[in-house]
């Protein structure tokens, strides 16, 4: 096994194109048990679910969609899916109605610019809570715009969690990265992508982390508290959807703290460094890096050869970014990491405290917080086995 080098060329000035060689890389891995579960967190409609359900029936294993939006239910999920999965389907409510910590990270950023609108780490955590009360060790999360799916890629992914915390799912067709970093690579910058939780398989049991709810999440769960990486390595291949990037300029506005938080973080990780000396001062600095390579990408993009209309979509992301970096201090960013830093001790005291070895439905019941109705779900085993299918909506 040896670890990934950084493409050469990958490291500027002001900015690491490539964490790569954070990662280790299989030489010839052997192929594991599989996985207890695919997790899928959706908004879109179910036929964006077909290819996992055809994975998980190849593979032997649960499948659990998370659902929430105006395009997708738990029930229509039951109704279009394959029915030889063993399928459990959930509506997803309002996080303040789910059975979570109640995040320092996310008071932190209440009532500002930098609060987060979409309930994708909640979902995510929801699954981490579900498998330890079940009793599933190893898990894949998926994102619903991920394809190309090789049964064979997940099985090298589970022999490598009997040393690892995580293994990624290279993501391949468009790129997996930031508004700022595509910008920087349609512009012709070295630009690779990490890997994250649009493929990526989680020993549970081992693993104490858990998903802030912020942009870059994922890359924050791969941390090992307030040292270096949990062990994690990187196998195989999937193909996510293509999107625009730049259709709108929130999106750059509203990735902007999590990049630089986990830019920050990656970047003293490059240099065999630890989180410890991600202080006010080392944020000062970075702050103005990431300043200058945002301004970087715009002269980039300003002298390449697009058509107008295109130019000035891009260049209107970059300043969207660039503005909301302006509000981002360093006494911002080291409060967040203290806060991060509580709830990765709070995460671990309320996965203590979960009654583990559950019953299926007693499980799905205790993700809603005490008071608040109870989750709808479609819960479906195979018919080729002697479980009958069942499905339960209710309320307290």
């Amino acid at each position: 096994m040896v670890r990934v080098s950084p493409v050469p060329g990958n490291y500027t000035l002001n900015h690491h194109g490539s964490h790569r060689g954070l990662l280790w890389s299989p030489g010839g891995s052997s192929a594991g048990r599989g996985v207890d579960a695919i997790v899928v967190p959706t908004v879109r409609h179910p036929a964006y679910l077909e290819q996992a359900a055809d994975l998980a029936q190849v593979l032997g294993c649960t499948m659990v969609t998370l659902h929430s939006g105006q395009w997708t239910s738990a029930a229509r999920a039951a109704q279009r899916l394959r029915d030889d999965i063993d399928l459990i389907a959930i509506d997803v409510p309002e996080p303040a109605h789910l059975h979570l910590p109640c995040w320092e990270t996310s008071r932190l950023l209440a009532g500002t610019v930098f609060a987060r609108r979409t309930d994708l780490s909640a979902k995510r955590n929801l699954a981490l809570m579900l498998s330890h009360m079940i009793g599933w060790s190893r898990i894949l999360f998926l994102d619903d715009d991920i394809t190309g799916l090789n049964p064979d890629d997940v099985r090298r992914a589970s022999g490598l969690l009997d040393t690892h915390n995580a293994v990624g799912l290279q993501i391949n067709g468009f790129p997996d990265n930031s508004v700022v970093c595509h910008a920087y690579r349609q512009a012709g910058g070295r630009q690779q992508s990490f890997i994250g939780g649009g493929a990526l398989t989680v020993e549970v049991t081992r693993s104490n982390s858990f998903f802030p709810d912020i942009y870059n999440d994922d890359w924050l769960f791969l941390l090992d508290g307030d040292k270096w990486l949990q062990p994690t390595a990187v196998t195989g291949q999937v193909v996510q959807h293509p999107y625009d990037p730049f259709r709108t300029p929130d999106r750059a506005r509203a990735e902007e703290l999590g990049d630089v938080l986990a830019e920050g973080i990656y970047w003293l990780l490059d240099q065999d460094r630890s989180i410890m000396d991600a202080d006010q001062d080392y944020w000062t600095s970075f702050l103005v890096k990431r300043g200058l390579f945002i301004r970087n990408v715009l002269e980039m993009v300003a002298a390449d050869e697009l058509e107008p209309n295109e130019k000035a979509r891009r260049i209107a992301a970059l300043k969207g970014a660039l503005g909301r970096l302006a509000l981002i201090t360093p006494a911002l960013c080291e409060s967040y990491l203290q806060a991060w830093t509580a709830d990765r001790r709070r995460w671990q005291r309320h996965v203590e405290l979960l009654e583990t070895r559950q019953r299926r439905a007693d499980a799905l019941a205790a993700l809603s917080r005490r008071g608040s109705p109870r989750l709808a779900w479609q819960s479906r085993r195979p018919s080729r086995k002697p479980a009958a299918s069942a499905s339960f909506a209710g309320h307290t």
